[in-house]
């Protein structure tokens, strides 16, 4: 094996992943008590969660059906299974997602000028509207970009201006609990009419502050989700529940910087590396990127303590899947949105503006306004040298270029079976066990929460 080749590419094995053999196991019991257990806090089963997860547990599984790579050099093959390209419940495909979409924005959407994140939040008592009407998630993230907009604008002193903003729904919490908010990348300044950029490195943030809640209370209060009185009483909180923060700042020439904050923005929900144990009867242990005061079970009692401050808890397997699948969006929602100077309307007519290039102008990667496009068709070995720093398509034999041969999806089903059998490849499918309803409903476990203190904090 040539030097260039030490690092091989391996193809991951998805039900290897303890979050996979929770749902395989335990979902199907989940679905069932539901309505019964899980209605009254998380809202009505909304059927996008079973059309996810049974698409999250095809992905990555040949028999659905692969691409066939091989080295024309040496005869060297392997295939590598599609992808089931659901949105926050397959941490694979969410990272594939985040990476392409930093690759995007840096590339064809951020103008090079500084930016900065906006993290705009509401108070718990708020929150819960938009968790059982997720329509409100698209009109949050709207009142985050006017309340930016006329806070810059009051900054400069401007009756005009817009700046560039890319706002990203979140409604995850370090420990998966719902808390819908808005992380933006924005611009650090104002766009005019004709492109020039009044840079604004001030705003008044208490008083962004205020206008942010103002907004929020009128959009709840024309929904008809609470009424005047709501609004008095809040008003008069000695700490008001509604924060905004815009310390990160990233420069323009920190392309990697910017690509790892849209990761970051745009992650999943959860974490396979925060699940730091499973047990056999499905219990997590999650752990949170820093101390929660939450609610955790006593060992030896059936009672919540609350309020303790501890950077993990102890999920149940059916609260663990209620707390992930309830971040599931709506099929044809949203989570990434553009206003003012990156606005889809806007790039459309700064497009059509800008001078066309001229063929010979072009070079033979197709450096032009088609560049992404050719990136975007082979992301899938891009992405893996960027993340594992390993090319895919480096025959671990000869060292050879590698190539993707044909795609046999999973309409040739007899095709696909053929291949893989013939490959030693071949798993039959295997039907799922009975759901263990009485080990879900047994009493809490006996966790040594002093490893946990020791391991975790």
């Amino acid at each position: 094996m040539c030097a260039s080749a030490a690092k091989m590419y391996r193809p991951r094995n998805p039900e290897a992943s303890p979050f996979f053999k929770l749902v395989r196991d335990h979902f199907d019991a989940f679905e069932r008590v539901y309505e019964e257990r899980f209605q009254p806090k998380y809202g009505y089963w909304r059927p996008v969660i079973r059309s996810a997860i049974d698409k999250f547990l095809k992905c990555g599984d040949l028999r659905e059906g692969f691409a066939r790579v091989r080295c024309p050099d040496c005869g060297k093959e392997f295939f590598v299974a599609f992808s089931c390209r659901q949105r926050c419940c397959c941490p694979s495909c969410d990272q594939k997602r985040a990476l392409l979409l930093g690759m995007r924005l840096a590339e064809e959407v951020f103008a090079p000028v500084s930016h900065r994140q906006w993290v705009l939040t509401m108070p718990k008592r708020l929150r819960i509207f938009f968790r059982y009407d997720r329509r409100l998630l698209g009109k949050l993230c709207r009142l985050a970009y006017e309340t930016i907009r006329d806070a810059l604008r009051q900054a400069c002193g401007a009756r005009e201006g817009e700046p560039g903003y890319v706002g990203a729904i979140q409604t995850f919490g370090d420990l998966m609990g719902w808390h819908s908010h808005v992380h933006a990348i924005v611009s650090e300044g104002l766009f005019k009419r004709d492109g020039f950029f009044i840079r604004i490195t001030k705003v008044d943030m208490t008083r962004c502050a205020e206008m942010w809640r103002d907004r929020v209370f009128d959009l709840l209060l024309r929904e008809k989700k609470i009424d005047e009185e709501v609004v008095r009483s809040m008003r008069g909180w000695p700490h008001s529940g509604f924060s905004i923060d815009n310390s990160v700042r990233i420069t323009a020439e920190d392309t990697e910087g910017m690509q790892r904050l849209v990761s970051y923005i745009s992650r999943c929900p959860f974490s396979l590396a925060r699940m730091i144990k499973v047990t056999e009867d499905g219990r997590v242990v999650y752990r949170a990127g820093k101390s929660q005061c939450v609610r955790y079970p006593k060992p030896g009692d059936e009672r919540l303590r609350e309020g303790v401050s501890r950077n993990f808890q102890v999920f149940a397997a059916l609260e663990f899947l209620a707390e992930v699948t309830q971040h599931i969006p709506d099929k044809g929602q949203h989570l990434i949105h553009y206003f003012g100077w990156y606005s889809n309307k806007e790039r459309g007519m700064r497009k059509k503006r800008a001078p066309v290039i001229h063929e010979t102008m072009r070079d033979e990667e197709g450096a032009g306004d088609g560049a992404f496009i050719k990136k975007r068709k082979m992301s899938w070995s891009a992405l893996i040298r960027k993340v594992y720093e390993v090319d895919p398509l480096r025959c671990p034999d000869c060292g050879g270029e590698m190539k993707v041969i044909s795609f046999i999806d999973k309409c040739q089903a007899d095709v696909v079976e053929k291949i893989l059998r013939h490959c030693g490849l071949w798993k039959d499918a295997a039907s799922r066990p009975p759901p263990a309803a009485s080990r879900v409903a047994e009493g809490e476990p006996s966790y040594d929460y002093g490893y946990f203190d020791r391991v975790c904090i």
